[in-house]
């Protein structure tokens, strides 16, 4: 693992959570977008199950650096996308 001085930078989180999402078989075969800004994390694309949505957002929340996650993942059964955000931020 690569130490980092000082904070750890969007592209490099953004990095790390794809990196995650082509390695895990739950999210590899999914075609999810990712942007990170300021440590939130912001999911996007289109998925088959509520269950893949969530373990995308998982997946992403547990990534060291990352503040907080925006799931706007379309999946049947899930909220709009243009009103789903869900950040904890006490961490």
């Amino acid at each position: 693992m690569v130490e980092h001085k000082g904070p750890i930078s969007d592209e490099y989180l953004r990095e790390a959570i794809l990196t995650v999402f082509a390695t895990d078989s739950r999210t590899s075969s999914t075609d999810l977008r990712v942007g990170v800004l300021n440590g939130i994390a912001h999911l996007a694309g289109v998925v088959d199950s509520m269950a893949k949505r969530d373990t995308a957002e998982k997946l992403a929340k547990h990534v060291c650096g990352i503040r907080g996650v925006v799931n706007r993942i379309e999946a049947p059964g899930a909220p709009s996308p243009s009103r789903a955000v869900n950040l904890d931020l006490n961490n």
